[in-house]
C-alpha cells in the first residue's frame, strides 16, 4: 500500500507543472466541502480501540477519491476500505485482512448561492466477500448540505441503503450513516474540525442500532515540495452510544492530496 501511495505522488508531481494561484486557506476552505468542484485523494485510516471481550482493535484504511464532472455539476465520491480485522475470540490473533465492501455515491450539485447541497444514488458493492463483507448489493438515497460563513463550514451527509440482491443466505441489509461536520479555519492552512460518522443498523435490537461517536480534532494544508497542495488531519473519537460488541475509540488520521484547477492551467 505505500508503493501504491509513493507511486501516485511521484507520477502526479512529475506529469503536472505546479502553481501556488490558490492560497493554503482557499484551498483549506475548499476541502472542508466534501463535494467542491476539486478533484482530491483522501486516504483516511481509521484506528477502532476496545472492541469485543479481550479489547482487540480494528483498522480501516479508507481510498475514497473524489471526482467531479460538468464543471462541478457532478461530484463521485468512492469509499475503497482495506481492512485489517483480528480474532476477536482470543488476546492475539488475526482473523482476516483485505477488501471490504466498496460504497459508491455520485451527487448533483445544483447552482445555489448560500447552501451548498447535492443529492444523488449511493451503492454498496459485495466486494468483501464473505468475511469482510455483507455479500450483499444494497441501493439508496444520499443527501449533501453545508454552508460557509466565513472562517466556518457546517455541515452534513446523509444516505440508507437496503440489499436488493446477493446471497440469500446473509442477514438483508438496512443501515444509515449521519456524517456531521464542523471547521473553523485558523489561518495560513491550519483549522480544528470535528466530523463524528454516527450510523444506526436498523435490522438490529434497538439498544444495538446506534453508534454515536464525540470527539474532534484538527490539521493543516500546507504544499509538499512547495508546489503539491496535501491536507493532513487527527481526530479522536469516543463512542458515546455503541453496541455490546463495538469499538469504544476510533482514532482517525487523513491524508488528502488535492488537485485544484490551477494546476491544469498552463500559463
Amino acid at each position: 500500500m505505500k508503493k501504491i501511495i509513493n507511486l501516485l505522488l511521484l507520477s502526479i508531481i512529475s506529469t503536472f507543472a505546479f502553481g501556488q494561484d490558490d492560497s493554503a486557506e482557499e484551498l483549506s476552505q475548499q476541502a472542508a466541502n466534501p463535494i467542491a468542484d476539486l478533484m482530491s485523494f483522501p486516504f483516511q485510516n481509521n484506528y477502532n480501540l476496545n472492541q469485543g471481550s479481550h479489547d482487540r482493535n480494528v483498522n480501516v484504511l479508507n481510498i475514497q477519491p473524489v471526482i467531479p464532472f460538468a464543471n462541478g455539476k457532478i461530484v463521485t465520491r468512492t469509499i475503497i476500505p482495506v481492512v485489517n480485522v483480528p480474532d476477536f475470540q482470543s488476546e492475539s490473533g488475526k482473523m482476516t485482512s483485505g477488501l471490504s465492501d466498496i460504497v459508491f455515491s455520485a451527487f448533483y450539485v445544483p447552482k445555489s448561492k448560500n447552501v451548498i447541497w447535492g443529492f444523488g444514488p449511493v451503492a454498496e458493492l459485495p466486494t468483501g466477500g464473505s468475511t469482510r463483507g455483507t455479500e450483499k448489493w444494497s441501493f439508496g438515497p444520499s443527501f449533501l448540505a453545508l454552508i460557509q460563513p466565513g472562517e466556518w463550514t457546517f455541515g452534513f451527509l446523509a444516505n440508507n441503503v437496503w440489499s436488493v440482491a446477493g446471497n440469500s443466505e446473509r442477514d438483508d441489509v438496512n443501515h444509515m450513516l449521519l456524517n456531521l461536520f464542523i471547521v473553523r479555519q485558523l489561518g495560513k492552512g491550519w483549522y480544528v474540525n470535528s466530523a463524528p460518522i454516527i450510523t444506526a443498523d436498523w435490522t438490529a435490537e434497538s439498544d444495538n442500532q446506534w453508534i454515536v461517536p464525540v470527539g474532534g480534532g484538527g490539521g493543516k494544508l500546507f504544499f509538499l515540495g512547495g508546489k503539491l497542495p496535501v491536507n493532513l488531519q487527527t481526530q479522536l473519537y469516543y463512542n458515546a452510544i455503541r453496541p455490546d460488541f463495538s469499538a469504544e475509540w476510533q482514532w482517525r488520521v487523513q491524508a488528502q492530496i488535492l488537485l485544484p484547477k490551477s494546476i491544469f492551467s498552463r500559463k
